[in-house]
């Protein structure tokens, strides 16, 4: 799929958004500046989050309980061995919430097995490519409809 600008990937943000439930995980690739934040701003706004959505870099774990279903956004790119996610806790919060996690690959190969895997790459034009890796539990809720 083609993103063609800014705009484009907060519209599939905001779509995302009305698929996602409780235990659900999307894993965001790609490199730094490509869009992963732009997405996960614009699907908190769609879920109803009003206040501003920092990136998660320094905490690692930002919550949005609120909103429903309550959100953590997790951002993996200080995380150095995947040994160190145990501290955080996430598999037991993502019973309850869903998890946004970007730079998945530091938690390791075997790390949520039935996220969305969502890769974003730059292309030409100031465009992105997104590529999906779609598990069974997002097999037709993927692609979210305009």
């Amino acid at each position: 799929m083609i993103l063609a600008d800014e705009a484009a990937t907060a519209a599939l943000g905001a779509r995302l958004a009305g698929l996602l439930g409780a235990s659900d995980v999307i894993a965001l690739t790609g490199p730094l500046g490509v869009g992963k934040t732009t997405l996960v701003r614009a699907l908190l706004a769609a879920l109803g989050h009003a206040g501003e959505v920092p990136s998660p870099s320094f905490a690692i774990v930002q919550p949005y309980e609120a909103l429903d279903p309550p959100v953590l956004h997790v951002d993996l790119f200080r995380v150095e061995h995947s040994s160190e996610l145990a501290e955080l806790g996430l598999d037991d919060a993502a019973t309850a919430a869903a998890l946004l996690v970007e730079w998945p690959e530091r938690a390791g190969p075997a790390a949520w097995p039935h996220a969305l895997r969502l890769s974003l790459e730059f292309v030409a034009g100031g465009a992105r490519r997104l590529t999906a890796e779609v598990p069974p539990p997002w097999e037709g809720r993927w692609p979210p409809q305009p």
